[in-house]
């Protein structure tokens, strides 16, 4: 059986964040996800970077489709809305009431190469599937969501009640421990950031470790699950950084 593990680095302490780090973070973190080249560039004062390192930072995601330029300024790509979308829903997943059931996805497509299968693995654990062996993958069903429907050209899908007990599948399927162990040193680190750049390189690693949350239902986590307080400590850092955006960018 397979170990979904998210490959958390085995020192959790959030690294320094680039240039192109911070203009992401700071637009994945804007609805809509626009600015100018003027407030972006007094906004990224707070964050200890500078107008030439901007410039060429700006130069560089345009070329990488990281970026559009428009007539008012910058605006993520097509790419990076879909990112925008998921870290999202990351913050706030749409759940039901879990009733026993599993989404079960069996890719059925053969002939596929090294890249393709890497981008459907991809893909699918984007969707918090969990690979249960080659080409089967499952997830309780708890998210208010569908799969999409490009997947039928390459896999069956339905639901089914794994004969294993359903908290002790789960615990095979993903590292549970591990990301607790790795959300609530995150915790600690948000406690500790203060300067706005250190708060920034903070939370852009706890939205990276939402990214790899399961979102299992409650009565298949382990006791004292730090999903919902760093969810709770990234709204709250969201809603402090659009105020600061809004402040900056109104004063311009």
């Amino acid at each position: 059986m397979r170990r979904n593990d998210p490959a958390p680095p085995d020192d959790p302490r959030p690294r320094p964040l680039s240039a192109r780090s911070v203009v992401l973070s700071l637009l994945l973190g804007t609805h809509p996800p626009e600015l100018s080249a003027r407030e972006l560039g007094r906004l990224v004062e707070g964050f200890d970077v500078g107008g030439s390192t901007l410039r060429a930072a700006l130069s560089r995601m345009v070329a990488a489709g990281d970026l559009r330029r428009t007539d008012t300024g910058y605006r993520l790509s097509e790419r990076l809305l879909e990112r925008q979308r998921r870290q999202d829903e990351s913050v706030e997943p749409r759940t039901r009431a879990w009733d026993g059931d599993w989404e079960l996805v069996v890719i059925t497509a053969t002939g596929r190469g090294p890249a393709e299968r890497a981008d459907l693995r991809t893909r699918l654990a984007a969707l918090r599937l969990a690979e249960l062996r080659e080409g089967v993958w499952l997830r309780p069903a708890n998210l208010e969501r569908g799969l999409p429907a490009a997947l039928d050209e390459v896999a069956e899908r339905c639901t089914a009640r794994p004969g294993r007990p359903a908290r002790e599948l789960a615990a095979r399927l993903w590292p549970l421990d591990t990301w607790s162990g790795t959300a609530r040193a995150l915790l600690g680190h948000i406690d500790r950031a203060a300067r706005p750049a250190e708060r920034l390189t903070a939370f852009a690693a706890v939205v990276r470790h939402l990214l790899a949350d399961p979102v299992l239902p409650p009565a298949l986590l382990p006791a004292g699950w730090p999903g919902d307080a760093l969810r709770s400590a990234y709204g709250e850092y969201r809603r402090e950084l659009t105020g600061e955006v809004r402040s900056r960018v109104g004063g311009a």
